[in-house]
């Protein structure tokens, strides 16, 4: 059995499911999500708990959707409740970014702006030289900050880039005479 898959989903209070039969519905304080329910997955609440039930479970490839289900409703359920966040920091002399209505302006060493629409559903904060992407929908929140990281990685040599604040960048050593 699944390990990821069998563990119950915690519903926090404020947080209301609706349970179809290929997908789960749920509304929360900062917003509603839908998430899919594959074929052979059902669900089902008990109090304040939400449990996942897989069909057949000797076939590898519906006990890998089983835990893929699990921990996608767990990401729906804590986006509506809390939210996701991800902090990018800019490296650099004369990185900077600036937010300016619904697209990110950012200055990254090229010879020109970089300029980035944001995606509905995604906030954009900057202060000084962290851009904090934030949202309820953990997949769009990650996808946009891969995106806005990949306009400049870190560059291993000097750490100048955009990165994760929590990322480590494993510098090398120069030319040495």
């Amino acid at each position: 059995m699944s390990r990821i898959g069998k563990q119950p989903i915690t519903v926090p209070g404020g947080v209301e499911i609706r349970i179809q039969s290929d997908s789960v519905a749920v509304k929360g304080p900062m917003g509603e999500l839908v998430s899919p329910l594959f074929e052979g997955i059902v669900a089902a609440q008990e109090g304040d708990s939400l449990i996942l039930q897989c069909a057949d479970l000797g076939n590898k490839v519906m006990k890998s959707k089983y835990g893929l289900a699990r921990a996608l409703l767990a990401n729906v359920i804590t986006g509506v409740s809390k939210g996701f966040e991800r902090v990018l920091e800019l490296r650099g002399v004369g990185y900077r970014a600036q937010v300016q209505g619904k697209s990110l302006n950012l200055s990254l060493g090229f010879s020109h702006p970089v300029v980035y629409a944001i995606p509905e559903g995604v906030e954009a904060k900057v202060e000084q030289n962290r851009i904090t992407l934030s949202g309820i929908d953990k997949q769009k929140v990650g996808q946009t900050a891969a995106e806005i990281r990949a306009f400049r990685p870190p560059e291993p040599y000097k750490g100048k880039g955009v990165r994760y604040a929590d990322e480590r960048v494993k510098m090398k050593e120069g030319k040495k005479a």
